[in-house]
């Protein structure tokens, strides 16, 4: 069965957590431990390459998406932002390159960094639209991201009209990542009535809650890759502590 079949069929009930893997290396680390499938996350991505989110190329995008689904048996989904994109065509173009890798699935924000920020409903669902007619000659799922709740936009009525919008365009799984209020994603789960993803947080609901609340996916995002930075990070200061100034 192919990637983006296997990966579909595990939205058609129950729960699963989708962690997000940085590198090959973290990749393999996390199918050992039996996930049904894994993401890649772009923030952690870019912490491999030395950079911040959202400053890697869709390139270099292309060669990350090549090495973790070879290197690992469960569907990949792409953390693919505003999928690197203008137009409606660049969105299938690459919609498709992502798609010929071999990917599971690819997701879609609303938030353009070099428009500066959360673009206009219309737009947006417009390019769900075509991400997601050029997903469906592959079969690929489209989880599409209204990013609000991560740029300080708390307004959850706006959050659901997208929502909404992303999923009568054609998305097949809707994610509000930053949300950590259990009646507020009960409320997106009731409201949309699809496959709804969730990321998980600190200080927001655990996958059992999630599981509860009726959401179907669950994801780590770059929480992962970071938690391993800082713990590489702090290991090595507690090994060159002794040496004072001539470690440097």
């Amino acid at each position: 069965m192919s990637a983006p079949r296997r990966f579909r069929a595990l939205h058609d009930d129950g729960f699963f957590v989708m962690p997000n893997a940085w590198d090959v290396g973290s990749a393999t680390q996390l199918a050992a431990l039996g996930p049904p499938a894994l993401a890649t996350t772009s923030s952690g991505h870019a912490a491999s390459l030395g950079r911040r989110d959202q400053e890697v190329t869709f390139d270099e995008l292309v060669t990350h998406v090549a090495a973790l689904v070879a290197a690992v048996d469960v569907p990949v989904s792409v953390d693919s932002e505003h999928l690197f994109a203008a137009t409606d065509g660049e969105i299938r173009a690459n919609v498709r390159a992502l798609a010929d890798l071999g990917a599971g699935g690819i997701s879609i924000e609303d938030h353009v960094p070099d428009r500066g920020g959360i673009i206009p409903l219309d737009e947006a669902r417009r390019r769900v639209a075509a991400a997601a007619d050029a997903a469906a000659e592959s079969g690929l799922v489209v989880t599409a991201r209204a990013e609000n709740h991560l740029y300080g936009r708390d307004d959850l009525a706006d959050t659901l009209t997208r929502l909404l919008a992303y999923r009568d365009a054609g998305a097949d799984v809707l994610y509000a990542p930053g949300l950590v209020d259990a009646e507020e994603v009960r409320r997106v789960v009731e409201t949309v009535e699809a496959p709804v993803n969730v990321l998980l947080l600190p200080g927001g609901p655990g996958p059992s809650e999630l599981a509860a609340l009726g959401v179907r996916r669950a994801s780590t995002g770059g929480r992962l890759a970071h938690v391993a930075y800082d713990a590489a990070r702090t290991a090595a200061a507690a090994l060159l502590a002794p040496l004072g100034r001539s470690a440097g």
